[in-house]
């Protein structure tokens, strides 16, 4: 059984999930949206939603723990500035999933994930 077990390993080692993911929560933060597949997806906004919520404390300690997570400094300059002034009424769901159908090279279940308007 799996109980108290949180997140997905993507069939990935962790030093491999985990830089995918932070690259991939950087993209969806510049871009403000991405295709991907639904696991991945899912992955991604637990990751962004947490920077997200980081950058509307503000402080410096929030900084540096986003700078930990995100590998670009001007993608922490634009969550700080831009995107927690957008999200200062709402208290968390930052991100959307839109499923797209199957892929069709190998039918995995593929998603939109973009940043509430």
């Amino acid at each position: 059984m799996r109980h108290k077990i949180s997140g997905r390993k993507l069939s990935r080692n962790t030093g491999h999930r985990m830089l995918m993911l932070r690259t991939m929560a950087t993209d969806l933060i510049r871009h403000e949206a991405m295709r991907t597949t639904d696991a991945k997806a899912r992955e991604v906004s637990r990751m962004a939603e947490k920077v997200i919520t980081q950058g509307k404390k503000g402080s410096l300690h929030n900084r540096r723990q986003a700078l930990a997570v995100l590998t670009d400094e001007s993608i922490v300059s634009k969550v700080f500035d831009e995107l927690a002034s957008r999200y200062e009424d709402r208290n968390g769901g930052y991100t959307r999933i839109m499923k797209l159908g199957q892929r069709s090279g190998d039918a995995a279940e593929m998603a939109l994930i973009e940043l509430m308007p």
